[in-house]
């Protein structure tokens, strides 16, 4: 039995209208009249009334398409029962998505060895998974939202360039002290906002980042400023090039060189290291201090109440979360071989942190998932510059209408009672606990 409070045709048919008469607005001036500066210096502009008219249109269809999807979904007041076949073949699906994935990146080298663009994405991918581990910890399983996370990639970054450039140490001394560093950045960023939460802690987490730029920007003696650090060297095999060269790693092999053994090599580092993230994250959640972050989480106070020292949680959520956007860096330098301020900007922080909201704070696969979706989606979309961004709000939106949690939303605590039990009544009275 089912009750159905739908709404009709005529609701449908206003709320569409309504949604086309405020894209009408706001995309008037963004398509319907686009402004240049001719050679002269004098203002131009040309109308493209025939593109206003289309985007208001796909606005219009496609609101009523979402109210006719919610309804089919389940509208207000009903109640579905899913059969038990779709229940347990959906369980299967989840179950079988982590694995296959995990397969398929594995063999993402030997399927695309050729591809070199694939294989590029496929590091950029696995740096923003990464990335999203890190920032998981902070925002999924401590509850602090943190707008700054791109300054301890940055940190990690030129941590790695400046030791390797100016004392010649190797990829795999640098990488754990990059880590090191942004763990103690993030420590200094902790003790600050010991007492802030919500809106505050965002805000001051954001001039954090911010912070940080203008310093690798003005600070030119140490960091190059807007010339950035170039010449960082290239990650080795423990010890051994990956170069052309009689020392090379392909010569001591026997086989002929390729340039693209280096980028395998570092499509599998990375992956290597986001699986490295996702392992210890997995581990730390199921300790105490995994379990005192969900309280956090889920209410401050009472974690208070409970004893835990919240001081020693929030610390250690940002020391945690910051050490491995650090050795994100520190692979981002060595991939690039040149860093300056401008990879670190705010819209690599709102980008991590939309991959964590978007895949489901708390959710490793959910992260995944996002951030693959969203980088892959980009870049589906590059040759679309002036829709991408309009796309992907929209992509937003809609998700966060039927997954207001996140595409995988995770948020069951690590213990729980299997089953009830029974309590002594003389356990409970006054002056026994």
């Amino acid at each position: 039995m089912q009750t159905s409070r739908a709404p009709g045709v005529a609701f449908i048919f206003k709320k569409a209208l309504i949604s086309a008469l405020v894209a009408l607005v706001l995309f008037s001036l963004m398509i319907g009249v686009r402004t240049e500066a001719g050679s002269d210096g004098q203002l131009t502009y040309w109308t493209r009334f025939g593109d206003l008219a289309m985007m208001v249109a796909t606005v219009f269809g496609g609101s009523i398409v979402v109210e006719l999807l919610r309804q089919w979904w389940g509208p207000v007041g009903t109640v579905r029962v899913v059969p038990p076949q779709v229940t347990s073949a959906l369980s299967l699906a989840g179950r079988l998505v982590a694995p296959v994935l995990l397969i398929f990146t594995f063999l993402v080298p030997v399927i695309f060895y050729n591809e070199r663009y694939i294989l590029d994405l496929g590091i950029l991918v696995l740096t923003y998974v990464m990335l999203g581990w890190g920032l998981n910890v902070v925002v999924g399983l401590a509850g602090l939202l943190d707008l700054g996370y791109v300054a301890f990639y940055a940190v990690g970054a030129y941590s790695y360039a400046l030791l390797a450039t100016n004392f010649g140490l190797s990829f795999w001394i640098c990488l754990p002290l990059a880590g090191i560093l942004a763990a103690f950045w993030g420590v200094l960023l902790g003790f600050p906002v010991l007492r802030l939460r919500g809106d505050y802690l965002a805000i001051v987490t954001l001039a954090f980042g911010e912070i940080i730029r203008l310093v690798l920007l003005n600070w030119q003696s140490v960091t190059g400023g807007p010339n950035g650090v170039s010449g960082i060297p290239r990650p080795t095999m423990f010890g051994i090039p990956l170069s052309p060269g009689d020392d090379g790693l392909a010569h001591k092999l026997g086989i002929e060189f390729s340039p693209t053994h280096r980028i395998v090599f570092l499509f599998y580092l990375i992956l290597a290291l986001a699986l490295l993230t996702n392992w210890v994250t997995i581990r730390l959640r199921r300790l105490p201090i995994g379990r005192a972050w969900e309280a956090l989480r889920e209410d401050e106070v009472a974690c208070r109440a409970l004893g835990i020292n919240t001081t020693t949680t929030k610390l250690t959520a940002f020391a945690t979360g910051a050490m491995f956007g650090g050795l994100a860096g520190a692979f981002f330098a060595t991939r690039q071989g040149f860093i300056s301020p401008e990879s670190f900007t705010f819209h690599e922080s709102a980008l991590v942190l939309a991959i964590v909201v978007l895949g489901g704070m708390g959710s490793q696969l959910g992260v995944a998932l996002a951030a693959l979706a969203m980088i892959g989606g980009f870049e589906l979309f590059r040759g679309l510059d002036q829709y991408r961004m309009l796309v992907f709000g929209m992509a937003m939106v809609l998700l966060m209408i039927w997954r207001p949690r996140g595409l995988i939303g995770h948020r069951a605590p690590t213990v729980f009672l299997e089953r009830n039990q029974a309590i002594s009544s003389d356990l409970v009275k006054e002056g026994h606990g």
